[in-house]
């Protein structure tokens, strides 16, 4: 599993010109992608990981100033590259199995008290943000 945050003074995504989820304040845009073996205990692992790392002001985590998190599903994060012009995605999987683990970081998210936004899994999505510092972290469960 890979999980790119962004800490943002701002967020959102929108599907179809309506905007479907959003930072109610400064957080974390999250955009996460899954990968062939990851598992429901990857997702709570990452999500753990997401919560307390310190890249917020001060030095603080998400948990600790309650800030909110955006969600948003990314199958491009395990685009390779190695050959030719046209990325494969056969790292990524399908959505099937990933759709359930995106939903299972989610709700780890949520049950460690944290506010959480999402875009909608499959879609074709905008989004903006603002990133704060800029401060862009990538997180992978192989790590």
């Amino acid at each position: 599993m890979r999980v790119v945050l962004q800490r943002a003074l701002s967020a959102s995504v929108s599907v179809d010109g309506e905007v479907v989820g959003s930072l109610p304040g400064p957080g974390l845009v999250a955009l996460v992608g899954i990968t062939h073996g990851d598992t429901p205990r990857t997702a709570a692992d990452m999500a753990a990981r997401t919560l307390r790392l310190r890249i917020l002001d001060g030095e603080r985590s998400a948990s600790d100033l309650g800030a909110p998190v955006l969600v948003v599903s990314q199958f491009t994060l395990y685009a390779r590259t190695r050959k030719g012009r046209r990325p494969s995605w056969s790292a990524a999987a399908p959505a099937p199995v990933s759709e359930p683990l995106v939903e299972a970081y989610v709700r780890a998210l949520r049950e460690a008290g944290a506010h959480v936004e999402t875009g909608r899994f499959g879609a074709h999505m905008e989004v903006a943000l603002v990133n704060d510092g800029p401060v862009t972290i990538l997180l992978d469960s192989a790590d």
